[in-house]
C-alpha cells in the first residue's frame, strides 16, 4: 500500500536505566559515513574524527548507561514480485552482486530483518492469486511449492550473505474457503474456520522450517482494517484476540512452534487496535507485541502502545516510497525522521520498508499500488540494478547496528540535529545524526567525557561509529 500523506516525525520515548550497565570506555576516533541531500555523497566514508575536548554549539550527549529496546535489524519485504525479479530477471553474477550489497555487512549494508507475505499479495508476479491450499475444505493439499520455485532460493541466497537474517511472515489472506465471501479479496474469517485457520499457519511454519528457514515472527493478519480488490481480509480486534487465545496460540505451543506472534500490523492512526488485543489477557500471553505501518497517523503511536504494555515489543513493518515523492533529499529526510530515527526512538525493534525490489515500471503488481518504488530497481530487460534512496536510508542503520544492539540515550534536537544511538554486542557505538534544516549545523558529540565537533550539511545524514 502506498504512502499518500506523510506524517510529521514525533517523539521522545521513555528511558529505562539499567543497573550494572558496562561502563563507557574512552574512544580515540570515530568513523564517519555521510549521505548528502543532493546525492553527491551516498553512504560515503569520510575522514575519521578524533575525540578530544572540543565543544561547539549544540552538544549531543551519548550515554551508554541508559538503554531501551534490543534491536532485531532493518530491511524490507521479500514480496513475490521482488524474488521473481531477482531469480528470473538477473543472471547469477548480477544476483550475487546485488545480494552482497543488500545483505553483506562488510561489502554492503547488512540487511538482517526481512518480511515475507504468506501466499499472494498485491505484489505477486504474473498476477497469480494463490494461497498454499486453495482446495476446500481441509488442508490435505497444503503445499509451499509456489515459493520453492524462486522465493525460497532467493531467501537462502540472502541468508548465505548474512547468517543472522530473520524473517517476519505476514498473511494478506487465508484460503478463500475459510472466508465469509469465499474470495481472496476482502471479506472476513468465518467463525467456524478459526481452528483450521490456525492449522494453516502451523503447517506453514513447519514447511518453512523443513526448508531450513525458521520463521522468526508471525503476524496474525496484514492490515486487518483494509479490504481491497486484491488479497486482503478484515479482522476485528475481538476476532483477532479470539483466534490467538483459543486457537493459534495453543496450537503453536502444542506443536513446539515459537514464532513471535504480532498483533495489528497496520497503520499508526489506529493504534488502539493493538492495545485492545493486548488488553485481552488470554491473547496477550501468546503475543510478543504489535507491528505498525506508515500510511496514516504518527510514529508516536508506537510509544503510546509501548507505554500501555511495556512488557511487549514493537516492530515497524511497512512503508513504501513511490513516484508521489521523487526528490532524493526530501525522501532521505522523511525516512530518517519518521522511520530510522523516529521509529527506533519510539521503541521499534526493527524497521522495514515494503518491496525489496521492483522493476522500472513499478511492478510486477497484482491489483495494488502502480507507482511504488522498491529499495532497489531491477531492470526487467537487462537485470541491472539501481539503488534508491531507501537503500541509503536503511544503510545508515543496518550497516552499523548489529542484531542484538541496544538503543541507548542520545540528545535529540528536533529540527536541528536529530539523532538515535545504539551500543552493539561488541560494545561499539553507532550514532545516526540528521540535519533536517536548510543550513549546515555544527555540533559537538560527547561520549564518556570526550568529544568531537562535526559540521553536517543541510539535509544530510551521517553515521558515526566508534569503539565503545
Amino acid at each position: 500500500m502506498s504512502r499518500s500523506v506523510r506524517p510529521v516525525a514525533a517523539a521522545v520515548a521513555l528511558a529505562v536505566l539499567l543497573p550494572g550497565a558496562p561502563p563507557a570506555q574512552a574512544a580515540t576516533s570515530s568513523e564517519v559515513w555521510l549521505t548528502t541531500a543532493d546525492g553527491s555523497r551516498l553512504l560515503a566514508r569520510q575522514a575519521d574524527v578524533a575525540f578530544g575536548s572540543a565543544t561547539s554549539g549544540t552538544t549531543i550527549d551519548v550515554n551508554a548507561g541508559t538503554t531501551y529496546q534490543t534491536m532485531d535489524g532493518f530491511g524490507a519485504a521479500f514480496t513475490d514480485s521482488s524474488t521473481w525479479l531477482t531469480w528470473n530477471r538477473q543472471n547469477s553474477s548480477q544476483r550475487d552482486a546485488m545480494l552482497t550489497k543488500l545483505f553483506d555487512r562488510t561489502n554492503g549494508i547488512g540487511l538482517s530483518l526481512m518480511r515475507l507475505p504468506i501466499g499472494a499479495s498485491d505484489f505477486t508476479a504474473n498476477s497469480a492469486d494463490y494461497t498454499f491450499d486453495d482446495t476446500c475444505c481441509d488442508l490435505n493439499d497444503f503445499s509451499i511449492n509456489h515459493d520453492k520455485a524462486f522465493t525460497i532460493p532467493v531467501i537462502k541466497a540472502a541468508k548465505a550473505k548474512n547468517s543472522s537474517l530473520k524473517i517476519m511472515a505476514s498473511p494478506w489472506t487465508p484460503p478463500a474457503w475459510m472466508k465469509t465471501n469465499n474470495s481472496l479479496y476482502g471479506g472476513s474469517l468465518r467463525t467456524d474456520r478459526h481452528g483450521v485457520f490456525a492449522d494453516y499457519y502451523v503447517k506453514y511454519l513447519q514447511a518453512y522450517a523443513a526448508e531450513g528457514l525458521p520463521i522468526y515472527s508471525l503476524a496474525i493478519q496484514n492490515e486487518p482494517h483494509h479490504e481491497a480488490a486484491y488479497e486482503s481480509m478484515r479482522m476485528a480486534a475481538g476476532q483477532q484476540a479470539d483466534v490467538i487465545k483459543n486457537h493459534l496460540g495453543p496450537k503453536l505451543a502444542a506443536n513446539g512452534l515459537t514464532p513471535k506472534l504480532v498483533a495489528w500490523d497496520h497503520n499508526w492512526n489506529e493504534a488502539s487496535y493493538a492495545t485492545t488485543v493486548l488488553n485481552d489477557a488470554g491473547a496477550k500471553q501468546y503475543l510478543a507485541g504489535s507491528a505498525f505501518h506508515c500510511y496514516g497517523g504518527d510514529v508516536s503511536a508506537q510509544t503510546a502502545v509501548h507505554n500501555a504494555h511495556p512488557d511487549r515489543d514493537i516492530w515497524f513493518t511497512e512503508c513504501s516510497g513511490g513516484e508521489w515523492a521523487t526528490n532524493f533529499g526530501d525522501n532521505l529526510k522523511w525516512n530518517l525522521q519518521n522511520l530510522i530515527i523516529g521509529g527506533t526512538r519510539n521503541w521499534a525493534k526493527g524497521v522495514l520498508f515494503w518491496n525489496l525490489a521492483l522493476d522500472q515500471n513499478h511492478g510486477p503488481t497484482n491489483g495494488g499500488c502502480t507507482n511504488c518504488r522498491g529499495v532497489v530497481t531491477i531492470n526487467n530487460g537487462t537485470g541491472n540494478v539501481a539503488y534508491n534512496v531507501e537503500y541509503y536510508a536503511l544503510g545508515h542503520a543496518s550497516k552499523f547496528v548489529v542484531p542484538g544492539a541496544r538503543r541507548i540515550s542520545s540528545t535529540n534536537v528536533a529540527g536541528s540535529v536529530e539523532t538515535v544511538a545504539f551500543r552493539n554486542p561488541d560494545n561499539s557505538i553507532a550514532l545516526i545524526a540528521l540535519n533536517p534544516s536548510g543550513s549546515a549545523r555544527t555540533f559537538t558529540v560527547r561520549y564518556a567525557g570526550q568529544s568531537f565537533n562535526y559540521t553536517l550539511p543541510a539535509g544530510a545524514v551521517t553515521t558515526f561509529k566508534w569503539a565503545g
